[in-house]
């Protein structure tokens, strides 16, 4: 028997004893784990999901290790994936450890026993790529014992894919620095062939000294239209097996309903039709907290799955969920790639992606183990907007990054929070930024901050704007999806550039069968009340932000506010829908539903003392709206009209973050003397009403007048809030 032979008799029992007595390998399976085993290459496998791609890394971690050779890094970007994973690997006997930001304390433990090879595979989160101490200390000895190198949901190297994450980036420096020799393998359910071609010249070949940087640190865009991506394909050493994304166990279907109550109690109704449990996605975390309450006021056992659930409850969601202990998770994209459930019977989104390869990324969940799978789409009125607010987070403008490169060069080591009362963005998009300008050599992250490398650096606006091109095309794709009368899944695979996509055969259109949209009017209105049920609780600020000179640590109890209220969030699919109409129509007086609405939020609050007066916050946007909403309710609560705040030299601008916000509000927010002396006078509680709460700056600071003036509390009150 040759070496060939025999290694493959090895492979088909590593896989029998991770899937079961009737696993057999794939060829191309098998064609992965040679190149990787036995010739030592570098892959790609872009394969659908439910392939078995993670069978190809931990079977060639067992015959590696037998071979002698060192431990497997994987690079994997959600907790969820590692956790399927390192279960994965125990029934294939593999000994799976994880350093990520859940498990700090177990960190030190982890190096230990990977140094003293009791580790198989150690999964590591890409952020942790570039901790200063990781990155100097314990990567290199990681890559130069290291027996395998794995980077999972490789299309987040791209900035051409769906999902791209800066912090992957780094994945193409450690790949240039590694040892000769040591096997490689990216894998993917979700490349079209311009992100395949990219991700695959980053695994081949690394950054090279005259290939100028792409997109937050990228190769130049590439014409994909002859890309051979035939299973023997190699591209610069890279060997690329490609193949077809059907799913045959998928039905889908688009369920197009008039408005938000109408999804809602769609959905209520046909959770009870649908088989075993599944996954409600939507496009924000209001959303997913909202839809979750309202289902389970109809009795579905639901739980609401984002980034901000603490990771033990996510832990024990998902487990729920595995179990079948519940109906479904009402989840964001936090719950996303790699979540392993193969009987996973439904996958429903409320709301569009705003691409079809992201689509079917999510849908892939469904139907691994099961012979049908429904998926669903209720698409939304709003979803062209939060996509929009998606958009508008991308890479910043030149003039601001020369500006953080310009203060660091100047200052030397910052941390974020210093860099913030230079540089006028957000917290993320700030964190963002420096990570894509660390890949590309400007900055370089160190214990205490930022540093500027002193390297040259240039913005490459044309690709920028190319990408930003790409995104408004996958937007109208998605929006031909809704409304294509052809076979969605042949749709969805031809913008994934599968050439073997034909027709399913099992979607709606193909079959002819779609769902009705009719709901019993008792249920629409059922969801309508639910959604109309307005208020939500808007916590004040404590803590003065990092970075000011003179304003430092928490906000003086007798110059802080009471928790307040708002009527809706923005992003919320009941009142939302409504406060953003209001907003888009211009200044005006207050509608009456809006006012009544207010009201009853003031009905419900159940606040310490009653205030006695009413001030309110200029608006420089909706000075007629806010102006009209303080005198009513002055009038219908009988309390006193105190006048507004005002301005010196007119309102603050746009500031991205709270050194900035701060700084700018402190400078033009402005205390009449008139309404300080009837503030006084009041001797009570003040309600401070303002027409959204972005940050919550205006409102500290506004508060904080109010209170030095000698209001005793302060009851912040808004239309809106887009927290």
């Amino acid at each position: 028997m040759s070496e060939e032979e025999t290694l493959r008799e090895e492979a088909e029992a590593r896989l029998r004893a991770l899937a079961g007595e009737g696993a057999r390998l794939r060829d191309d399976q098998w064609t992965a784990i040679k190149a990787l085993v036995m010739d030592r290459r570098r892959a790609l496998v872009v394969q659908r999901t439910g392939w078995g791609k993670s069978a190809v890394y931990f079977i060639a971690t067992a015959l590696l290790r037998e071979l002698g050779e060192g431990p497997t890094v994987i690079v994997s970007p959600l907790l969820a994936l590692m956790r399927n994973q390192i279960a994965a690997a125990e029934r294939a006997g593999i000994h799976a450890a994880t350093i990520n930001s859940a498990n700090p304390e177990e960190w030190e433990k982890t190096y230990a026993q990977v140094a003293e090879g009791m580790v198989d595979v150690l999964l590591v989160s890409p952020e942790r790529l570039n901790n200063p101490d990781f990155r100097d200390h314990v990567l290199p000895e990681l890559a130069e014992s290291a027996g395998l190198v794995v980077i999972d949901e490789a299309h987040c190297i791209s900035d051409w894919g769906h999902d791209f994450r800066p912090d992957y980036r780094r994945i193409r420096t450690m790949l240039a620095d590694l040892p000769p020799g040591i096997p490689v393998l990216a894998t993917t359910a979700t490349a079209n062939a311009r992100v395949t071609r990219d991700v695959a010249e980053q695994l081949a070949t690394g950054a090279g000294p005259d290939e100028p940087e792409g997109m937050y640190g990228g190769g130049p865009p590439h014409d994909t239209a002859d890309f051979d991506d035939t299973a023997d394909a190699g591209l610069a050493g890279a060997l690329v097996l490609r193949g077809p994304l059907e799913r045959d166990s998928l039905h889908l279907g688009v369920v197009r309903l008039r408005g938000a109550e109408q999804r809602l109690a769609w959905l209520a109704k046909t959770l009870h039709e649908l088989p075993g449990s599944g996954i409600v996605y939507t496009l924000t975390v209001a959303a997913a907290q909202e839809i979750a309450a309202y289902l389970r006021e109809q009795g579905h056992q639901v739980v609401a799955y984002t980034g901000q659930t603490e990771p033990a409850e996510r832990l024990a969601a998902e487990e729920d969920l595995l179990a079948n202990r519940i109906k479904a998770l009402v989840a964001t994209s936090a719950l996303g790639m790699g979540f392993d459930k193969p009987d996973l019977g439904f996958v429903i989104h409320v709301g569009a992606p705003a691409s079809p390869v992201a689509y079917y990324q999510q849908v892939g969940r469904a139907g691994r183990g099961v012979e049908k799978a429904e998926v669903i789409l209720l698409p939304g009125a709003e979803d062209r907007e939060i996509w929009a607010y998606f958009a508008s987070l991308a890479f910043p403008p030149e003039p601001v990054v020369r500006a953080t490169l310009q203060a660091l060069s100047e200052q030397g080591v910052m941390s974020t929070a210093a860099l913030e009362t230079r540089v006028d963005l957000s917290r993320s998009r700030l964190e963002m930024m420096l990570k894509v300008l660390d890949v590309d050599g400007a900055v370089r992250r160190v214990k205490g901050g930022w540093e500027a490398t002193g390297e040259p650096w240039s913005y490459d606006a044309d690709r920028y704007a190319r990408v930003a091109a790409e995104r408004r095309a996958e937007q109208e794709a998605m929006l031909g999806y809704i409304t294509t009368t052809e076979c969605r899944e042949e749709f969805l695979r031809r913008h994934l550039d599968d050439e073997t996509a034909t027709p399913c055969g099992r979607c709606d259109n193909c079959t002819g069968e779609h769902r009705s949209p009719e709901i019993a009017a008792e249920a629409v209105q059922a969801a309508h009340e639910r959604l109309a049920r307005p208020g939500v609780e808007v916590e004040p600020r404590r803590q003065w932000p990092t970075g000011l000179s003179d304003l430092k640590g928490r906000i003086k109890p007798e110059l802080s506010a009471d928790p307040g209220r708002a009527l809706g969030r923005l992003t919320d699919i009941g009142w939302g829908t409504r406060l953003r109409e209001l907003f888009a129509a211009g200044d005006g007086p207050v509608p009456d539903d809006v006012f009544d609405a207010v009201v009853a939020v003031l009905k419900s609050w159940s606040w310490a003392e009653r205030p006695v007066a009413v001030v309110s916050v200029p608006s420089a946007a909706r000075p007629v709206l806010i102006r009209t909403l303080t005198e009513r309710l002055a009038q219908i609560g009988r309390l006193a009209y105190l006048g507004e705040l005002g301005y010196r030299n007119g309102p603050p601008g746009s500031q991205f973050n709270s050194a900035q916000r701060v700084g700018a509000i402190r400078g033009t927010l402005a205390m009449p003397r008139d309404v300080a002396i009837r503030i006084a006078e009041a001797g009570g509680p003040v309600l401070l009403v303002d027409d959204r709460v972005d940050t919550g700056w205006t409102m500290t600071l506004a508060a904080a007048q109010v209170r030095h003036a000698g209001a005793p509390a302060v009851l912040p009150l808004a239309l809106a809030t887009t927290t």
